[in-house]
């Protein structure tokens, strides 16, 4: 079965809570691997949004539009044949799990893993983001952290965005995933 896996355009989540460099590190990743990225907080319904930038963590309820539209970007981009690289916190394993159905099973997650600490540290040093660090508590209280599900890359964050997408890069060509 990996084997046919490897001959049908891969899609990959890089996911966690906020802060630890699901954007950067999607970016880096679709370059190195030639395949489009695609910011998944672009995709959120304004309401999220909004909800968000006033410090009210989403429920289950707000966050299945989101996860169902990306789902689709990913189906759509899979059925054409082309790879593709999502940034989404993916908190829960039903989020996962919807998010693996949609992308019809040749999904593999990039888990961004840090501490607390650097997480805060690096969510005050952002810049127009619409997340406020008051959120993040909430965001690690939601976290089911993906452990022994299969397809997941687990990387530690106290690094440089090159060096945590390097060792990404290295957990997904061990799983068979390559540019």
């Amino acid at each position: 079965m990996p084997d046919e896996q490897m001959n049908r355009p891969h899609a990959i989540i890089v996911m966690g809570v906020s802060g630890c460099g699901k954007s950067s590190v999607g970016e880096k990743l679709a370059e190195a691997l030639r395949l489009a990225f695609v910011e998944g907080d672009a995709l959120h319904p304004a309401a999220n949004v909004e909800k968000m930038s006033k410090g009210i963590p989403l429920t289950d309820e707000d966050r299945m539009p989101w996860l169902d539209r990306i789902g689709e970007d990913i189906k759509a981009s899979l059925e054409k044949s082309k790879g593709i690289i999502v940034s989404c916190s993916a908190l829960k394993r039903l989020y996962r799990d919807r998010l693996r159905a949609a992308a019809g099973g040749n999904l593999f997650f990039v888990y961004l893993e840090g501490s607390r600490t650097l997480l805060m540290k690096r969510m005050g040093e952002r810049k127009g983001h619409f997340m406020p660090v008051s959120l993040l508590d909430s965001q690690l209280a939601t976290l089911e952290v993906p452990t022994g599900e299969p397809g997941v890359v687990t990387v530690d964050i106290d690094d440089t965005i090159e060096g945590i997408a390097a060792t990404a890069l290295k957990g997904l060509s061990a799983l068979g995933v390559t540019g």
